[in-house]
Parts: structure tokens; C-alpha cells; sequence
């Protein structure tokens, strides 16, 4: 990669798993405004089905590079007032929907989801299930930690239901492990990750991160070496966002100066990625690769993949309902996030209210540029032929993006621009000419993570 190109992108800009982004969202938003937009988005899609997110949100330990929501804590007393606290929030939205909704998607995030026993993860599915009915291409995962994933969690799942799995596994550097305080060895995520090929899992996944602090490029591809190994059927390879203003003392164990910054962070990527495709993973979207036979690669071939809140899916659904601390659910129409704190989120649901705190309702300015930046996020690629998918921005927007053009970054037609090979570590860079409220409203503080 030309570094000057490094040099000159590497700017604080989103990620892009919504449009607009959260700190744009309508401070006027309230909880009315979601129930009414769900409503909508229920009916209109109903044999579509909806998705759920299901947020986890108990680790035993801190990992310093980890930016999801979640509560330290070795006391497993917790997790089944939890639970019953995620099932009294879906009854509410059972009883708002005033029908029994079709599920099509169920993902367990975290925190650390097999921090909970499989009799509870077991619990909480059933009563999942209790009020609504499993769609016949129902696609259901979870995140799994290598160290305390056991075989009763991978059977106890796959029973329910479950045929996706996707292992934290981030770097096998001793050195880099300590520092980012997630110590895991070799052997503990070869041993999940051949119990759930065993069991019958038809994709497993891998995470794995670029840019952690001490990472050399020696560690990048002994990582590469020993997951090609395992042969995983989809990788997650991303870029480690450093934002200790935002995340406090958790990103704290190391030194600023300990993470590897531009050339050298993207020379990380480079390799990693060379690697990867001369072992037959195929780059999807940002950031994910994937073997031919996995889904995620088959849904990009056929323009079919898509972005949300969980990354990059195979199934899409206009409606997307987060249970629990912090999650993030989806009209299509409108975002709406739960609160963060456990005590408030408890009380809200003994109130008899959605723990909704903030949201956002999208414009039809907000819609059409949400479909562009899906479309270069998931394909590469979008156009304004049809007259729906214009607003009157775009010539600025392709007057922006000239110089991209000149830096072969990306090609632009009558009517369509394509990101070129060159252009897809710059992604985010583009997709940031069409965010017309960043541009509108620049932030004063710090809020993104570095693009490149």
C-alpha cells in the first residue's frame, strides 16, 4: 500500500454500523416515537420476520482492546436475574406487537454470552421461543470465548438450534495477550473450534485484530499461520480502534507510544490480508473474509450481504429488536438504544416500561444516504440511476471525492461510483463523503477511532 496514501486518509471517522451514526441521533426522540415506528415496521415486514440481539453484558475479566458494554464481575449469581430480566423486556414487546412475531435471526452478543451456564443460555432461548415461532431459515450465533466455552455450551446450543459460532481470538502473541489482558492459549481455541466442527457448526468464525499495542508483523503472521490451521470458515480482521477518552482506564495497560500507528498498523493489515487470500479467504466488505463455502461469501457474490449493529450478515430484516443493557434495535425507520446501566434497565422493566433511553428517527434524507453507505460497505460499489436513490447533495459529494479519484482510490461514472481495489482499506473514507450531518456538524471532542 502506498504509504503517503496512509499518511493522508488515516483521519477520527465512523464505522458505519448505522446511518446516521449515534451521536447524530434526534435528542428529541422518545420512547413513544420507537413504539409507534416498530408497530409500523412489524406489519409491513411480517413475513419477512425480525432479527434479535440479545446483549450479554458480564465478562469475569477486562479486555483492555474490547469497546462493547459490559460489567466485570466472578459472581455467576447474576446471571439468572439477568435473564429473567431480557424475557420481561421481549413480553413487553410481545404484548406491543399484538401478534406472534416470526424469528429469523438470533444473535448472542457480549460481554461474554458463555459467561452464562447452557442451562440459562437453554432458558433463555425457550423463552425466546415461548412467544414467538422459529422462521423455517431461522439463522441463530453466538460469541464464544475460548477459555470458558465448554462442550455442554457448543451441544446445548447446536440443540437449540444454534449453527454459527465466531471465537475472540485477536493475537497469540504472549506478549501482546498480557498487554491487552485476554491471556488465551493456542490449544483452548483449537479445542472449541474442533468441538464445534464436530458437533456439526456449519460456520465458525474468528477474530482476529490488527494494531494491537506490541503487535509486530512476526506476530500477524504466526496468528495467520496457526488460525489457517483451524481453517475457519469466516474471519473478522480488524482494525484495533484506540480511543482511551472514551473507554477511561480500560484501554490503560499500555502506552500510547506501545500501538503501532499508520504505515506501520497498515503494513499489519497488508500482510495479514495477503496471507489470507493466498489460503482461499475472499475479502468481504470491510474488514471480513471468508472461504467459498460459507454463507457470508455467498451473500456478497449475489449482493445480497448487508450491515447492522451485529456487522456484516447474510440475513437481512427490516426490523431488528435489542434486548437487554445497551443494545440497539432497528425499524428500519428509526434506532433506538436501551440504557446502559443494569440497576436502570431493571427498574424500567419492574415499571412495566421499555428500557429505551435515546433514539433516532430517519429522514428521507437519512434513508437514501444510509442505502449508499450500505452499498459501499457491502459491495463496494453504488449508484443514483434510479431517481429514489438521488438527493441533492451529490454533486458535492462527487466533487469531494475527486481526489480520490486522482489517488485511484475509487472510479466514478454518470451515475455510479465503484471503490477500486486500492480503495477498499479507504472505505470508511468515502462512505464519510456522503455523511452529510458529520459534515454538517463537525464534533468538537473526540468520538471516532482513526479510518486507516
Amino acid at each position: 500500500m502506498n504509504c503517503s496514501l496512509v499518511q493522508k486518509y488515516n483521519v477520527p471517522g465512523p464505522r458505519y454500523t448505522s446511518y446516521p451514526t449515534v451521536p447524530y441521533w434526534d435528542e428529541t426522540f422518545t420512547s413513544d416515537d420507537w413504539e409507534s415506528m416498530l408497530k409500523i415496521s412489524f406489519k409491513e415486514s411480517y413475513q419477512e420476520g425480525i432479527s434479535l440481539y440479545i446483549h450479554l453484558p458480564f465478562c469475569e475479566s477486562m479486555c483492555t482492546f474490547c469497546g462493547c458494554h459490559k460489567r466485570i464481575t466472578k459472581n455467576h449469581q447474576v446471571e439468572e436475574p439477568y435473564i429473567q430480566d431480557v424475557l420481561k423486556e421481549w413480553s413487553l414487546y410481545y404484548n406491543l406487537l399484538g401478534k406472534r412475531p416470526l424469528i429469523k435471526e438470533i444473535h448472542l452478543g457480549g460481554g461474554t454470552p458463555t459467561f452464562f451456564s447452557s442451562k440459562n443460555l437453554e432458558d433463555l432461548i425457550n423463552g425466546i421461543f415461548s412467544l414467538g415461532t422459529k422462521h423455517p431459515q431461522c439463522d441463530m450465533s453466538f460469541e464464544g470465548h475460548p477459555n470458558n466455552t465448554t462442550y455442554a455450551h457448543l451441544q446445548t446450543l447446536y440443540h437449540l438450534g444454534f449453527r454459527r459460532v465466531s471465537f475472540g481470538v485477536q493475537d497469540y502473541s504472549e506478549k501482546v495477550q498480557r498487554a491487552i489482558n485476554r491471556v488465551q492459549a493456542f490449544h483452548n481455541v483449537a479445542r472449541v473450534t474442533l468441538w464445534a466442527r464436530d458437533i456439526g457448526y456449519t460456520s465458525i468464525g474468528h477474530d482476529i485484530i490488527f494494531g494491537l499495542p506490541f503487535q509486530t508483523l512476526e506476530d500477524v503472521a504466526d496468528t495467520i499461520e496457526k488460525t489457517k490451521s483451524l481453517h475457519p470458515d469466516r474471519l473478522a480482521f480488524y482494525s484495533y480502534a484506540h480511543v482511551p477518552w472514551i473507554k477511561g482506564n480500560g484501554q490503560r495497560g499500555f502506552k500510547d507510544e506501545d500501538v503501532p500507528k499508520d504505515d506501520e498498523k497498515r503494513r499489519l493489515y497488508e500482510e495479514g490480508k495477503k496471507m489470507l487470500l493466498n489460503n482461499g479467504y475472499h475479502e468481504i466488505g470491510m474488514d471480513h473474509f471468508a472461504l467459498e463455502t460459507d454463507s457470508l461469501y455467498q451473500a456478497f457474490r449475489d449482493g445480497k450481504l448487508h450491515r447492522n449493529f451485529m456487522g456484516y450478515t447474510d440475513s437481512k430484516t427490516k426490523l431488528m429488536i435489542g434486548l437487554g443493557v445497551s443494545s440497539i434495535s432497528d425499524s428500519w425507520f428509526s434506532f433506538a438504544q436501551n440504557v446502559k446501566n443494569l440497576d436502570e434497565y431493571h427498574q424500567l422493566l419492574e415499571w412495566d416500561k421499555l428500557p429505551v433511553f435515546k433514539g433516532h428517527l430517519l429522514t428521507k434524507e437519512d434513508l437514501i444516504i444510509r442505502k449508499h453507505i450500505l452499498n459501499l460497505m457491502c459491495q463496494f460499489t453504488t449508484s443514483w440511476k434510479n431517481e429514489s436513490d438521488y438527493f441533492d447533495d451529490i454533486p458535492e459529494v462527487l466533487i469531494e471525492l475527486q481526489e480520490m479519484v486522482v489517488d485511484g482510490l475509487l472510479e466514478i461514472s454518470k451515475d455510479t461510483i465503484t471503490v477500486t481495489e486500492a480503495g477498499k482499506p479507504f472505505v470508511r473514507n468515502i462512505c464519510m463523503a456522503f455523511d452529510l450531518r458529520l459534515k454538517r456538524q463537525l464534533p468538537q471532542t473526540k468520538l471516532f477511532s482513526m479510518t486507516v
